[in-house]
């Protein structure tokens, strides 16, 4: 399995990504905020989803009712999810020299569909492979956390949205994990592992520290 060279762009592309309940979303507005205090144009999106016909696709790959999805058909959806969400949001912003922060991204597939369903990283790769074409994240923040604590945190927040991976058992959530820490073993140049068993204080301080150094890098 190869990756990509991300194009020449002015922008910086940053991912995020983890189980279910790993606390994503609560990193990534606090990095935001301290990015537009500091004057960066900074652009929040999310995977499956961040566009209008993502977020079409979203709805039907998160179906609760859709439990008899075939996991290729899984893997594609998510692919043509990318790829929109790619031309509609991301490669905009980064033309225009924004700090894309993205919840999700291919890294998401190749643990999801590639290790936990089975299909073969090196598989569902070659299908993202052809949906980004060649645009990868400069960095990608992973929060590596114990799948019973993040479903717990599901179960403990009434708010937030139910989808049928979260419907999944416990083994399947492990084997997500599994394929995470697979994933940063094969590209420790790009991914950065954090604990997200610490204070959400303590988290965002970390995830700062790497993303100013990488900006500093890119400058």
């Amino acid at each position: 399995m190869r990756e990509g060279e991300t194009p020449v762009s002015k922008g910086t592309f940053i991912t995020f990504e983890g189980g279910e309940g790993s606390g994503k979303t609560t990193l990534i507005g606090g990095l935001a905020d301290r990015l537009q205090q500091a004057g960066y144009d900074v652009v929040t999106t999310r995977e499956p989803g961040g566009s209008p016909i993502a977020e079409s696709i979203r709805a039907v790959i998160l179906e609760r009712n859709h439990t008899a999805m075939d996991g290729r058909t899984e893997a594609l959806l998510y692919a043509a999810a990318r790829r929109q969400h790619l031309v509609e949001v991301v490669l905009p912003a980064l033309a225009r020299g924004a700090i894309v922060l993205c919840d999700r991204f291919i890294d998401s597939s190749l643990a999801y569909q590639g290790y936990a369903r089975g299909l073969g990283m090196d598989e569902v790769w070659e299908i993202n492979r052809f949906a980004v074409e060649g645009c990868m994240p400069a960095m990608t923040l992973y929060l590596d956390l114990e799948p019973e604590a993040g479903l717990a945190r599901i179960r403990a927040d009434a708010g937030r949205e139910v989808n049928r991976l979260d419907l999944e058992g416990l083994a399947f959530h492990r084997k997500v994990r599994d394929g995470y820490r697979e994933v940063a073993r094969r590209y420790p140049e790009r991914i950065v592992t954090l604990d997200a068993m610490q204070a959400p204080d303590d988290l965002l301080r970390e995830a700062w520290l790497h993303l100013a150094a990488k900006l500093n890098e890119t400058k």
